[in-house]
């Protein structure tokens, strides 16, 4: 009985462009579904259904991952374990973000929009908490205490603002102007699809890259005694194996380019297999700094500053603040406007 009151699914062709994803044509929700139906619709299969789930499930495991940290760490008292629940904290936000998004997203083209817009913002948040702990664990010996180790993190900072409005102009172009004096709305997304993929892609590689160039470092140009070369490399080598698959996946949408609607329910498809990967990524990314963490530590504590409020929970405070603010600049001209007729008439 369940199975007649699921939503009805239909094709490319009946929902607007806004809602289309390449090279998938069956398996689309309602564009007007009500929360309910978007509800529902996690238990069907739909094209979303396993974008949902490769996200939804991992958020468990991560928050289970997290409480077991805080039971086994005096968090209040030990300032060296913050960068790590800083980072654990992200590694939770972000899927959950991402699941929500996509169950979502198909309420309305506005609340697709404001969906994602938080979805980036919760991966700018993950790559904060991501630069924290390397800062704090990750860093070459060589590197500790240096210029670059100390504005690290308001870098990082800087980054993760920019990635939230790189990628929030992915989508509409610039707030408030994106409607034309027929108040039809124009989307970067849909007008330049190729510069609107770019711009996503460097929004997303771009701080990745920043937050990494420690262990780069460490694991390819660096040599001796003062590298920090210990049991974790082999896993950090397969965490950028992952994470450079995952923006591979994200950027070319293979395997579904060659064979359209082939791929459009089942697990194969870049955005499932995308999911897939950057979770098993950010497993091993997570195993790498608890380890470095415990192996380091003596070192660490005798030789680089203890990391701070400022350096950890101000430094996501300020960051989650900004992103919120860019956010609702980017929602709120999605309802803005512009009332042309007066100037009609005058012309």
């Amino acid at each position: 009985m369940l199975s007649l009151k699921l939503p009805r699914l239909l094709s490319i062709n009946q929902v607007p462009r806004v809602f289309h994803e390449e090279s998938i044509i069956f398996g689309y929700r309602h564009p007007r579904s009500s929360a309910t139906d978007c509800i529902l619709s996690v238990f069907q299969l739909t094209n979303e259904t396993l974008n949902i789930w490769t996200h939804f499930l991992p958020t468990w495991y991560f928050l289970w991952k997290l409480f077991a940290l805080l039971y086994t760490l005096d968090f209040w008292n030990e300032a060296f374990a913050w960068p790590l629940i800083v980072y654990m904290l992200s590694c939770c936000i972000y899927p959950f973000a991402s699941s929500c998004a996509h169950t979502f997203s198909t309420m309305s083209s506005r609340a697709r929009h404001i969906c994602f817009f938080f979805d980036y913002g919760a991966l700018g948040f993950y790559s904060l908490g991501s630069a924290i702990s390397y800062s704090a664990y990750i860093m070459p010996d060589k590197w500790v205490n240096s210029t670059f180790h100390q504005y690290y993190v308001s870098v990082a900072v800087l980054n993760t603002i920019v990635c939230t409005g790189l990628s929030c102009y992915s989508r509409l172009g610039l707030p408030f102007v994106h409607y034309n004096h027929d108040t039809i709305e124009r989307l970067l997304e849909l007008d330049r699809p190729k510069l609107s993929k770019i711009l996503r892609v460097v929004a997303f590689a771009y701080p990745y890259l920043f937050d990494n160039i420690p262990l780069f470092y460490r694991l390819l140009l660096c040599a001796g005694e003062s590298c920090a070369h210990n049991e974790t490399i082999p896993v950090h080598y397969r965490h950028i194996m992952l994470a450079f698959l995952t923006a591979f996946l994200f950027a070319t949408h293979l395997p579904e380019r060659l064979a359209p609607g082939c791929f459009d329910y089942i697990v194969g498809h870049s955005h499932q297999l995308f999911h897939i990967c950057a979770i098993i990524g950010t497993h091993f990314q997570m195993e790498t700094i608890i380890k470095d963490m415990t192996l380091r530590r003596s070192w660490l504590i005798a030789n680089s500053p203890l990391p701070t409020f400022s350096g950890t929970i101000g430094a996501v405070c300020v960051s989650i603040t900004l992103s919120c603010c860019i956010i609702c600049a980017f929602s709120i001209s999605l309802y803005w406007k512009p009332n042309f007729s007066k100037k009609a008439k005058k012309e």
